[in-house]
Order: C-alpha cells, then sequence, then structure tokens
C-alpha cells in the first residue's frame, strides 16, 4: 500500500515520535487535530498526522463518503508504522483513527498508543462494545475521555474488563472532541491543555521510565 501524505510538526531528533490519525468524519488538519499535533511540537516532541484512503479522496474529488473497511484502515496504518519505524514511535489518534491503532500496536511493537476519545461503543449502543482487544493490550496506552463522551461515559468504562496497561484520564465536562459546556465554566481549550499535558507526561514517562 502507498504511504500516505505526512503532516509533520516538531524537531526530527525529537526522543518520541506521535502518528496521529483523525476521526471518522473530519480531517487531518482540523482545529483539534492541529491542536494536539502543534502542542506536542511545543512540548518537544514530533507530531505526524495522516489521512485515510477515504478521507484523502474527499480532499481531492470533493465527494464525502464513509471510511474504507477495517483492513484498509489498518493496513494503512502499518504502511505509515513501516515508514516511521517503531524504535521511537507512539502511534493513535482521534476516536476510529486511534481505535484502529489499538488493532495494530502489540502487532507492530510500537513504544505506545494513546486514543483521543475512545469509541468503545457506538452512542446510544452499550450492547456493541468496541473493547474485546483492550483486554489483553500490552502496549502502554493512554486514553483522554471527555466525562461526556457518548461513545463511552466514566460509568460505562469502569464496568470493562482493560488490561493494565491502559491509562484513562478523564476531562471534566468534555464531549467526543473534549468540549464542555458552557455553564461548566470550563473550555474546550483548557480541556486540550489538559490533555496535552498529560499526554506529555505519558511521553516522558516512556522516555525515562520503564518504557525506555
Amino acid at each position: 500500500m502507498a504511504i500516505p501524505e505526512l503532516l509533520v510538526d516538531g524537531p526530527a531528533d525529537a526522543a518520541l515520535t506521535v502518528a496521529l490519525a483523525h476521526g471518522a468524519g473530519a480531517p487531518m488538519d482540523t482545529p483539534f487535530m492541529a491542536a494536539f499535533a502543534e502542542g506536542l511540537a511545543e512540548r518537544g516532541h514530533r507530531a505526524v498526522r495522516f489521512e485515510f484512503p477515504y478521507m484523502a479522496e474527499r480532499r481531492r474529488s470533493g465527494k464525502r463518503a464513509g471510511p474504507n473497511r477495517a483492513e484498509i484502515l489498518l493496513e494503512t496504518w502499518r504502511s505509515v508504522i513501516g515508514e516511521l519505524g517503531t524504535a521511537n514511535l507512539v502511534i493513535g489518534g482521534k476516536s476510529l483513527g486511534g481505535r484502529m491503532a489499538s488493532m495494530v500496536a502489540d502487532e507492530m511493537g510500537v513504544r505506545g498508543l494513546v486514543c483521543l476519545g475512545y469509541p468503545f461503543h457506538p452512542p446510544g449502543r452499550t450492547d456493541k462494545g468496541r473493547v474485546d482487544h483492550l483486554k489483553d493490550l500490552r502496549s502502554p496506552t493512554l486514553i483522554l475521555q471527555g466525562t461526556r463522551d457518548s461513545f463511552g461515559s466514566p460509568e460505562e468504562v469502569a464496568g470493562y474488563d482493560l488490561t493494565p496497561a491502559i491509562r484513562v484520564h478523564w476531562l471534566e465536562d468534555g464531549d467526543h472532541g473534549f468540549k464542555p459546556r458552557k455553564k461548566s465554566g470550563r473550555t474546550e481549550r483548557q480541556n486540550w491543555d489538559e490533555g496535552l499535558e498529560t499526554l506529555h507526561g505519558f511521553l516522558t514517562e516512556l522516555t525515562e521510565g520503564e518504557g525506555r
């Protein structure tokens, strides 16, 4: 499979590279994706974004189409990982992008995994869980999740049998993009920044702690 176009932020000699894939409905250059990629770069990490084939085609043609089959999404991830190398690579992304990354992380032997809003189940369909592979995941994992996320609330996630390799950090009153309600007294930017600081700490542990 051809390697997707890569959008790179941050120093080439960073200790870790974080590859981020987009969610199902929006491309790699949304304000959300840019905030996390640029925020990582500001903290000394290298961030690499890419688009799955259906999103790249949407950019070219302007025609909206749903995500590719899982096999294609997973193969796209494998091609990106093959290009970047696994030695100092953390993979993940928003929603769909992070979920697909979680399905190849152990197989590819990357350093870690980060999910920016994990889709534990479709909204309103707690019977359709997407967690079976998370019971045995070995890769060190950070999931950032809003407390109002319709794809997985604190109460729902507490009931899942997740591997000890997974750490979940809850962002107060955040939705699936971490945006809080105005009445919460918090801002979207505050939740993004809290998420970035938590992610920075996770990456620092990987380079300085047991992940070395």
